[in-house]
């Protein structure tokens, strides 16, 4: 298959779905242009802060393009090209985009609610309690797997204890972002700098951290980086919004953007060809079944559970007016899913690439080895592709990490103030109730994002390869909550919501699948083929059943509503 056409395939679809769906939905629910926003209304200079749309765009699509665009499509092409691609147009046109839009608008259309907010407002207290906890633990989940994964990126050592200099720069470079993001947070909250100005300083900031990165790298063992990961998403969850949050989002756009155009114009450039097969089979050589696990590798790029927290937990407390809100929300996601289609293209025609030379040897071997990671398979590709441009390779290389390993990072200081949020938010008291000492201390914002980051770091012990299955499990059960949820608000506000039935319902039979299936594996590890691991292994058991449970009482409750609920 020609890498090009199918590109062009999916970009042409995604504009389509973009300008004719995605304003049908706008018509269909109502948008006033005229009304003020939480973000105006409630501004406190830490959380709700009226924001520029495209800097909104920018930390939505920042935050919610982490790990999984990349990594999911690439796990999933053990089925072939062809059934990951159309999950990915479908899912994220008709699944995706209609589930991050549908959460930034209620929220937006609910004083800047969160979903939990929303869903004890239309559904009731129970239902907003469980939500929580089952957001607390979901967060945990993500919070586990991608710190190790960029842990994993900025290891500066081999196992034979070379120096690896690419994963090293792109660690440097990772840590002159932290305080450049910083300053340029406190510049633009001193000086009103918007449109040109602010985009080319923001590009002169990146070259330059780049270039010191590159010159100077920092090498360091995965142990020390899971440290120093934990330590940063600590800060990026008490910071204010302004400080770090946003201006981090703001320039690691600029990487996304630049590692996306970098791709584009090298498939344009080489043409290359999708050799991998096509379609495997529904059965994968690994012995996994195309159902369920298609649908829940694949979850970022096709409908995430967690865009919906970054909508309603931060994206709508930024939003200035209504109208943002469709490219916000919906465009964003379309976005990731043409990310996660070049992924597609580019992990595909590996063989291809390494055969016409535009890959060289080192690139090529390390690239198609057994034990690449989804990163080292995209990073490659797509160095190999730049290299074409006249790009010394080892920059190339260096930057594609940095690239990679941004996209994580970006979920996971977006995660970790998500995680503290949940946390404080479950055990928040009713209106005009005082809150005990004891909820006191564990909803002040230090406490709980401590909390949430020693039991996240717990999970992390398991490696990310482990803990995957279960986080695109749970994530795509919250996804179908959230979906059954939105369907409820709008059921109530006197809303069409049938567009939400469909995607709610595969999307509950599908993690529902994929998480019981998970459970009876390890249970098998137990008592039949041995290798069971109590931290790893115990604890990702006790995660997992506890989600089906609250995954089926929350269901339970919120189509309870759903159905008997009325029109206000």
């Amino acid at each position: 298959m020609n890498g090009l056409l199918l590109l062009g395939l999916a970009a042409l679809v995604l504009v389509v779905a973009y300008l004719c769906y995605g304003r049908y939905l706008v018509k269909t629910w109502g948008i006033d242009p005229n009304a003020t926003t939480p973000a105006v209304a409630k501004e406190d200079g830490v959380d709700y802060v009226p924001t520029n749309k495209w800097t909104v765009f920018a930390h939505q699509f920042s935050s919610i393009a982490g790990a999984g665009p990349v990594t999911g499509p690439v796990m999933a092409m053990m089925f072939g090209w062809l059934p990951a691609f159309l999950w990915v147009v479908i899912g994220g046109v008709f699944f995706g985009a209609v589930q991050d839009f549908g959460a930034l608008y209620a929220s937006v259309k609910s004083e800047g609610k969160s979903m939990g907010q929303i869903i004890e407002k239309y559904i009731g207290r129970t239902g907003k309690k469980l939500f929580f906890l089952f957001c607390w633990v979901f967060t945990l989940i993500v919070i586990a797997a991608f710190a190790d994964m960029v842990a994993g990126t900025f290891n500066g050592f081999s196992v034979e204890g070379a120096k690896l200099a690419p994963n090293a720069s792109a660690a440097s470079i990772s840590i002159l972002y932290v305080f450049v993001a910083m300053a340029f947070g406190l510049l633009l909250r001193k000086v009103n700098l918007e449109g040109w100005p602010k985009v080319v300083l923001g590009i002169v900031l990146i070259v330059a951290m780049l270039a010191v990165g590159i010159k100077f790298p920092v090498y360091a063992t995965k142990q020390t980086w899971i440290y120093l990961v934990f330590v940063y998403i600590f800060f990026a969850s008490v910071t204010p919004m302004w400080l770090l949050k946003s201006p981090r989002d703001y320039l690691t756009t600029f990487l996304f953007i630049g590692m996306i155009a970098a791709a584009v114009v090298g498939v344009f450039m080489s043409n290359p060809t999708v050799t991998v097969p096509a379609f495997t089979g529904f059965k994968s050589a690994t012995g996994s079944y195309l159902f369920p696990t298609l649908f829940v590798t694949i979850a970022c790029g096709a409908v995430s559970g967690f865009h919906s927290l970054v909508s309603s937990e931060t994206s709508s407390k930024m939003v200035k007016n209504e109208k943002d809100m469709l490219q916000v929300g919906y465009g964003s996601m379309l976005l990731e899913s043409l990310l996660a289609v070049l992924v597609i293209v580019i992990v595909g025609s590996l063989p291809n690439l390494k055969q016409t030379g535009v890959l060289d040897s080192a690139l090529a071997n390390m690239a198609l080895a057994d034990t690449a990671t989804p990163f080292t398979k995209f990073s490659a590709g797509v160095t190999g592709l730049v290299a074409q441009l006249g790009l010394p390779q080892s920059w190339g290389l260096c930057i594609m990490t940095m690239f990679v390993s941004a996209l994580a990072l970006t979920s996971l200081d977006a995660v970790a103030r998500i995680s503290r949020m949940s946390f404080q938010e479950f055990f928040e008291v009713e209106e005009g109730e005082t809150p005990s000492q004891l909820v006191s201390v564990l909803t002040n914002k230090y406490v709980s994002t401590l909390i949430s980051l020693f039991f996240g770091y717990l999970l992390s012990l398991g490696g990310y390869v482990n803990i995957w299955p279960l986080f695109g499990s749970a994530n795509q059960l919250l996804a179908a909550m959230v979906l059954v949820s939105l369907a409820v608000f709008l059921k109530v506000t006197g809303r069409k919501g049938f567009m939400l039935y469909v995607p709610m319902v595969l999307m509950f039979i599908v993690t529902m699948t994929a998480l019981v299936q998970a459970i009876y594996a390890i249970v098998m590890k137990l008592f039949v083929t041995g290798g069971f691991a109590l931290m790893t292994d115990g604890l990702q058991l006790v995660v997992a059943v506890l989600l089906v449970a609250l995954g089926l009482m929350i269901t339970f409750h919120s189509t309870g509503k759903l159905v008997n609920s009325k029109a206000e």
